[in-house]
């Protein structure tokens, strides 16, 4: 039986990155298909259906940024945002909208690459177990099974990495996370020390969970540490 290759789309404008990037992806056993604007990467989601998509933010017709909140709407497809800059608003701008990661140029082909698989892996992590896959407390049901956050009788769509780390939190009740040890359980690498990254997740989870003070849990921050899904007392 042939294993279908995972489909990447690489959307950038410069032509030489999106020729290097295709060699190196297909050379590692990728299907490549590319973009040269935003606009025209929205089109290739909705018609190729990639499994990743790595996406500059600087780009002609839509920026990444744009097309980020775009397949938000209709997709948890994992992004990786790339950036010229070496600029914390571009970085969190992006985590906020629903990136699952970034990268800033000028980067290494090979890192790219490893930065894509990890994603990949981490994406169908949950899939691949035949432990427990659905968890319950009073007013929240997370089910890896379907993708879904249900909070308080509203189903939410959340990232893969959003979901990743309530999974995390939820399922270890009272446990204190670090920023770190987060990174490393939910990103699979150390991701330069940028715990911000973290911070910019479990901001966008409150967000949508939206708890209420009289909730039976919260997701609390634990200063100069971390975070833990507590449960209050009666």
């Amino acid at each position: 039986m042939i294993m279908a290759k995972q489909k990447i789309l690489i959307a950038d404008d410069e032509t030489q990155i999106r020729e290097i990037l295709r060699i190196y992806f297909e050379k590692e056993g990728f299907e490549v298909i590319e973009a040269e604007d935003g606009a025209a990467a929205i089109l290739k989601v909705q018609s190729e259906k990639p499994d990743i998509l790595l996406l500059d933010i600087m780009m002609p017709v839509l920026d990444g940024i744009e097309v980020c909140k775009q397949v938000r709407k209709m997709s948890d497809l994992p992004i990786i945002m790339v950036t010229a800059k070496d600029d914390d608003d571009d970085r969190i701008a992006g985590l906020e909208i629903g990136a699952d990661d970034y990268i800033t140029k000028p980067f290494n082909s090979r890192e790219v690459v490893a930065r894509v698989k990890a994603v990949l892996r981490r994406a169908g992590t949950q899939e691949k177990k035949g432990e427990v896959s659905r968890i319950t407390y009073p007013g929240l049901v997370i089910d890896m099974d379907q993708y879904q956050v249900t909070a308080f009788g509203n189903k939410m769509t959340f990232t893969t990495k959003e979901m990743e780390l309530l999974w995390c939190l939820a399922s270890n009740p009272g446990k204190a996370f670090s920023r770190n040890q987060l990174l490393e359980t939910i990103w699979g690498y150390s991701y330069y020390g940028d715990t911000r990254t973290v911070d910019t997740h479990i901001k966008r989870i409150r967000q949508k969970l939206n708890i209420p003070p009289d909730s039976k849990w919260d997701i609390t921050t634990i200063w100069g540490v971390g975070y833990k899904f507590e449960l209050k007392d009666e």
